[in-house]
Protein backbone atom coordinates (compact mmCIF):
# COMPACT_ATOMS: atom_id res chain seq x y z
CA UNK A 1 0.00 0.00 0.00
CA UNK A 2 1.18 3.43 -0.96
CA UNK A 3 2.37 5.95 2.07
CA UNK A 4 2.49 9.36 0.96
CA UNK A 5 4.19 10.47 4.16
CA UNK A 6 7.10 7.75 3.34
CA UNK A 7 7.50 8.89 0.10
CA UNK A 8 7.24 12.63 0.91
CA UNK A 9 10.29 11.45 3.51
CA UNK A 10 12.30 9.79 1.61
CA UNK A 11 12.08 12.61 -1.40
CA UNK A 12 12.98 15.72 0.76
CA UNK A 13 16.29 13.12 2.19
CA UNK A 14 17.00 12.04 -1.05
CA UNK A 15 16.67 15.44 -2.90
CA UNK A 16 19.23 17.10 -0.39
CA UNK A 17 21.56 14.31 -0.95
CA UNK A 18 21.94 14.55 -4.65
CA UNK A 19 21.42 17.79 -4.94
CA UNK A 20 25.08 18.73 -3.81
CA UNK A 21 26.28 15.44 -5.94
CA UNK A 22 28.26 15.58 -9.16
CA UNK A 23 25.89 14.09 -11.09
CA UNK A 24 23.70 17.70 -10.60
CA UNK A 25 26.56 19.45 -12.10
CA UNK A 26 27.36 16.95 -15.42
CA UNK A 27 23.09 17.44 -15.74
CA UNK A 28 23.95 21.03 -15.61
CA UNK A 29 26.93 20.68 -18.24
CA UNK A 30 24.98 18.90 -20.63
CA UNK A 31 21.89 20.57 -20.03
CA UNK A 32 23.81 23.91 -21.21
CA UNK A 33 25.24 21.95 -24.25
CA UNK A 34 22.11 20.19 -25.51
CA UNK A 35 18.59 19.87 -25.53
CA UNK A 36 17.24 19.64 -22.14
CA UNK A 37 14.44 17.23 -23.28
CA UNK A 38 17.08 14.48 -24.21
CA UNK A 39 19.71 15.32 -22.01
CA UNK A 40 16.76 14.67 -19.84
CA UNK A 41 14.98 11.63 -20.84
CA UNK A 42 18.43 9.69 -20.59
CA UNK A 43 19.34 10.76 -16.96
CA UNK A 44 16.14 9.95 -15.72
CA UNK A 45 15.71 6.53 -17.23
CA UNK A 46 19.17 6.14 -15.93
CA UNK A 47 17.83 6.76 -12.24
CA UNK A 48 15.17 4.66 -12.40
CA UNK A 49 17.01 1.29 -12.81
CA UNK A 50 19.36 3.15 -10.47
CA UNK A 51 15.82 3.29 -8.00
CA UNK A 52 14.91 -0.21 -8.56
CA UNK A 53 18.28 -1.70 -8.00
CA UNK A 54 18.39 -0.21 -5.08
CA UNK A 55 14.75 -0.46 -3.34
CA UNK A 56 15.79 -4.41 -4.53
CA UNK A 57 18.60 -4.36 -2.39
CA UNK A 58 16.85 -3.06 0.49
CA UNK A 59 13.92 -5.53 0.44
CA UNK A 60 15.99 -8.09 1.05
CA UNK A 61 17.70 -6.15 3.90
CA UNK A 62 14.42 -6.43 5.73
CA UNK A 63 15.11 -10.24 5.87
CA UNK A 64 17.06 -9.46 8.88
CA UNK A 65 16.30 -9.60 11.98
CA UNK A 66 14.96 -6.25 13.19
CA UNK A 67 17.16 -4.97 15.63
CA UNK A 68 20.49 -5.98 14.22
CA UNK A 69 18.52 -4.31 10.65
CA UNK A 70 18.12 -1.59 12.30
CA UNK A 71 21.60 -1.03 13.58
CA UNK A 72 23.08 -1.85 10.22
CA UNK A 73 20.90 0.90 8.90
CA UNK A 74 21.85 3.42 11.66
CA UNK A 75 25.71 2.74 11.10
CA UNK A 76 25.02 3.12 6.90
CA UNK A 77 23.08 6.12 7.40
CA UNK A 78 26.13 7.80 9.76
CA UNK A 79 28.08 6.97 7.19
CA UNK A 80 26.10 8.94 4.10
CA UNK A 81 25.94 11.67 7.04
CA UNK A 82 29.35 11.73 7.28
CA UNK A 83 30.09 11.35 3.52
CA UNK A 84 27.91 14.60 3.19
CA UNK A 85 29.76 16.38 5.64
CA UNK A 86 33.27 15.51 3.51
CA UNK A 87 31.47 16.87 0.50
CA UNK A 88 30.62 20.60 2.07
CA UNK A 89 34.15 20.86 2.84
CA UNK A 90 35.23 20.35 -0.66
CA UNK A 91 36.85 23.98 -3.12
CA UNK A 92 33.53 24.25 -5.06
CA UNK A 93 35.64 25.70 -7.88
CA UNK A 94 37.55 22.31 -8.03
CA UNK A 95 33.78 20.86 -8.78
CA UNK A 96 32.95 23.26 -11.47
CA UNK A 97 36.32 22.25 -13.16
CA UNK A 98 35.23 18.69 -13.79
CA UNK A 99 34.59 18.22 -17.15
CA UNK A 100 31.73 16.15 -19.28
CA UNK A 101 32.70 14.00 -22.22
CA UNK A 102 29.76 15.28 -25.14
CA UNK A 103 28.56 12.78 -27.85
CA UNK A 104 29.59 14.53 -30.97
CA UNK A 105 25.90 14.28 -32.56
CA UNK A 106 23.08 15.92 -31.10
CA UNK A 107 20.21 13.34 -31.95
CA UNK A 108 18.00 11.79 -29.50
CA UNK A 109 19.37 8.79 -28.95
CA UNK A 110 23.28 10.28 -28.93
CA UNK A 111 22.45 12.45 -26.25
CA UNK A 112 20.22 10.91 -24.14
CA UNK A 113 22.67 8.21 -24.21
CA UNK A 114 25.29 10.12 -23.47
CA UNK A 115 23.29 11.32 -20.38
CA UNK A 116 22.09 7.66 -19.57
CA UNK A 117 25.72 6.15 -19.76
CA UNK A 118 27.18 9.43 -17.72
CA UNK A 119 24.20 8.95 -14.69
CA UNK A 120 24.64 4.57 -14.99
CA UNK A 121 28.27 4.64 -14.27
CA UNK A 122 28.80 8.26 -11.55
CA UNK A 123 25.63 6.65 -9.61
CA UNK A 124 26.40 3.47 -9.16
CA UNK A 125 27.08 2.56 -5.81
CA UNK A 126 26.70 6.20 -4.54
CA UNK A 127 25.36 7.42 -1.79
CA UNK A 128 21.84 8.10 -2.50
CA UNK A 129 21.59 4.84 -4.40
CA UNK A 130 23.27 3.21 -0.65
CA UNK A 131 20.77 5.67 0.93
CA UNK A 132 17.69 4.69 -0.95
CA UNK A 133 18.44 0.90 -0.21
CA UNK A 134 18.25 2.19 3.20
CA UNK A 135 15.05 3.56 3.53
CA UNK A 136 13.62 0.43 1.69
CA UNK A 137 14.79 -1.61 4.57
CA UNK A 138 14.12 0.62 7.27
CA UNK A 139 10.36 1.63 5.99
CA UNK A 140 9.70 -1.88 4.32
CA UNK A 141 7.84 -0.18 1.51
CA UNK A 142 9.21 -0.31 -1.54
CA UNK A 143 6.40 1.31 -3.37
CA UNK A 144 6.27 4.76 -1.65
CA UNK A 145 10.70 4.56 -1.14
CA UNK A 146 10.69 4.25 -4.98
CA UNK A 147 8.66 6.41 -5.72
CA UNK A 148 9.92 9.25 -3.31
CA UNK A 149 13.32 8.28 -4.39
CA UNK A 150 12.98 8.41 -7.91
CA UNK A 151 11.13 11.16 -8.33
CA UNK A 152 13.29 13.52 -5.93
CA UNK A 153 15.71 12.06 -8.26
CA UNK A 154 14.34 12.97 -11.54
CA UNK A 155 13.65 16.42 -9.19
CA UNK A 156 17.35 17.02 -9.26
CA UNK A 157 18.22 16.39 -12.82
CA UNK A 158 15.58 18.77 -13.75
CA UNK A 159 17.34 21.43 -11.59
CA UNK A 160 20.19 20.38 -12.93
CA UNK A 161 19.10 20.46 -16.68
CA UNK A 162 16.72 23.66 -16.31
CA UNK A 163 18.70 25.81 -13.88
CA UNK A 164 21.41 24.64 -11.52
CA UNK A 165 23.41 27.09 -11.95
CA UNK A 166 21.04 29.71 -10.85
CA UNK A 167 19.94 28.20 -7.71
CA UNK A 168 23.69 27.13 -6.99
CA UNK A 169 24.08 31.27 -6.85
CA UNK A 170 21.43 31.68 -4.31
CA UNK A 171 22.66 28.57 -2.08
CA UNK A 172 25.51 27.25 -1.45
CA UNK A 173 26.27 23.84 -2.11
CA UNK A 174 28.20 23.45 1.23
CA UNK A 175 24.50 24.58 3.03
CA UNK A 176 22.33 22.11 0.59
CA UNK A 177 25.04 18.89 1.76
CA UNK A 178 24.97 19.64 5.44
CA UNK A 179 21.22 20.23 5.52
CA UNK A 180 20.92 16.93 3.93
CA UNK A 181 24.08 15.28 6.57
CA UNK A 182 22.16 16.33 9.26
CA UNK A 183 18.68 14.71 8.14
CA UNK A 184 20.84 11.38 7.63
CA UNK A 185 22.20 11.97 11.53
CA UNK A 186 18.33 12.38 12.18
CA UNK A 187 17.44 8.99 10.47
CA UNK A 188 20.88 7.46 12.41
CA UNK A 189 19.55 8.56 15.67
CA UNK A 190 16.24 6.70 15.10
CA UNK A 191 17.90 3.75 13.82
CA UNK A 192 19.97 3.09 16.46
CA UNK A 193 16.95 3.90 18.91
CA UNK A 194 14.98 1.47 17.32
CA UNK A 195 17.86 -0.97 17.31
CA UNK A 196 18.54 -0.29 20.98
CA UNK A 197 14.99 -0.29 22.55
CA UNK A 198 13.77 -3.54 20.06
Amino acid sequence: MFSFPTAAVVFGVVFLAELPDKTALAGLVLGARFRASYVFAGIAAAFAIHVALAVAAGSVLTLLPQRPLQAVVGVLFLGGALLLFRESRKNPEAEEAESVRTPASTSFWRVAGSGFMLILVAEFGDLTQIMTANLAARYDDPLSVAVGAVLALWAVAGVGVLGGKALMKRVPLRVISRVAALLMLVLAGFSFYEAISG
